[in-house]
């Protein structure tokens, strides 16, 4: 069954003795990506004869809970689905995407190519973000490209972490400045890639970029949440007006009952934050039929930027962890985190220090459950998904390019890995 998702194939069309070169060559890759999973998380659910494998909640209790954040507003589902079979491979505990039919679908795709390939055990869990007003993470940049002058350096082009900014026809190459990413056929904002860093917004020498924000239907996120391929939510909210928060809650009705998990993601409010959250778990307290989580959303999508980006979110968990009447839930950091976060948590003396296990009713017991990595995780295995769509094209799936994969779950295991295995 691992060969269907390798064999994106058009044997008929080759010579006998190259198919079945190609055959060995593609069983070679899958043991290659067993063993390279195996030899650095030991993961238990590589093995057949293993009864059993850690769970998200155990994760989630014993503090190396690692989700991926696709992005509440990144709809690439090529890019999405590929960055799904990879960072499920890696041994992440949970994807979060946007709360979109066709990306759920890619994320669920990604997984489902992982675990044949790999004959996983454990699947991560599926969350889709939404908001209950006005936020960073669910906006769009926008700009008329016509308006553009010919002479414009183009820095929002420069700039953008995500490839979505494209000028055909007015750049000197045929690739962008940043990136081997092949051109993309349209001039201007491609809008399923742009995630609403607004990166752009301040560097455009001619004030031309604008950004356009939006707030998810919560009719159509019940909706999602009702299908059996969707086990988490995830509310992104300022905090400060608990009024958007309860009508969305409310709206969502029992739609939230089968879900595993329920996040509130937030800013640090300073001084408000505790009686904000207590609020908001008082309205979700009556119906909430699953654990919670906090996330801790330190510095908003930047963790590519950086080292010191995650110093925001670790400041942001030790305020956390140090206040006595925060509401029950588990804490996780997001927004600024990469590869030196979990440095800046053992020098606080905050990762993995506690195996009590956290229960939704006893706010006692809360502890940081873990770490979420979206912009520093798509753009490590982005180079290499880059890389592959340049040679073979924007739509190739990285399972059928075993060098690409092997690649990218190397970059992959290498943010994951010591948190799982620490």
């Amino acid at each position: 069954m691992a060969l269907r998702y390798f064999c994106n194939t058009k044997i008929s069309t080759y010579h006998h003795r190259h198919a079945k070169e190609a055959l060995v060559e593609l069983r070679s890759s899958i043991e290659n990506v067993k063993s390279l999973i195996s030899n650095t998380l030991k993961l238990p659910s590589l093995s057949s004869s293993s009864s059993s494998s850690s769970s998200p909640l155990q994760s989630l209790q014993r503090g190396n809970w690692v989700k991926l954040i696709c992005g509440a507003s990144f709809e690439d589902v090529v890019d999405i689905r590929n960055l799904s079979l990879v960072y499920t491979l890696s041994g992440v505990d949970c994807i979060d995407c946007a709360a979109d039919a066709s990306v759920v679908s890619a994320v669920n795709e990604g997984i489902e190519a992982a675990t044949e390939i790999a004959g996983l055990q454990k699947r991560p869990w599926v969350m889709i973000s939404v908001n209950d007003d006005k936020d960073l993470h669910f906006r769009k940049a926008e700009f008329d490209p016509e308006d553009c002058p010919a002479d414009c350096s183009r820095p929002c082009e420069i700039v953008c972490p995500a490839n979505a900014i494209s000028f055909l026809g007015k750049s000197a190459s045929g690739t962008s400045s940043n990136t081997e990413l092949p051109r993309i056929l349209v001039d201007g904002v491609i809008t399923e890639r742009c995630y609403g860093c607004g990166r752009c917004l301040p560097v455009c020498p001619y004030d031309k970029i604008r950004e356009v924000t939006y707030v998810r239907d919560a009719a159509t996120t019940a909706d999602l949440l009702r299908r059996d391929d969707v086990d988490a939510m995830e509310i992104h909210t300022s905090g400060r007006q608990s009024a958007q928060f309860k009508e969305l809650w409310c709206a969502l009705g029992d739609s939230v009952e089968n879900l595993k998990l329920i996040a509130v993601s937030l800013p640090n409010g300073g001084a408000s934050t505790i009686s904000s959250m207590n609020e908001m778990f008082s309205i979700m307290k009556p119906n909430l039929q699953c654990f919670n989580l906090w996330q801790l959303d330190g510095r908003p999508m930047s963790g590519d930027i950086g080292r010191g980006a995650t110093k925001e979110t670790i400041a942001f968990a030790i305020e956390l962890a140090k206040a006595i009447n925060r509401p029950p839930g588990f804490l996780q950091l997001a927004g600024g985190t990469n590869a030196h976060t979990i440095d800046g948590l053992r020098k606080k003396g905050l990762f993995q220090t506690t195996s009590i296990a956290v229960d939704s009713s006893n706010s006692a017991d809360a502890l940081i459950g873990g770490i979420a990595y979206g912009g520093y995780a798509r753009k490590i295995v982005g180079r290499v998904l880059r890389s592959m769509q340049s040679e073979y094209g924007g739509a190739a799936r990285i399972e059928d390019h075993p060098q690409h994969l092997l690649m990218a779950l190397k970059e992959a295991l290498a943010l994951v890995g010591p948190v799982k295995c620490s």
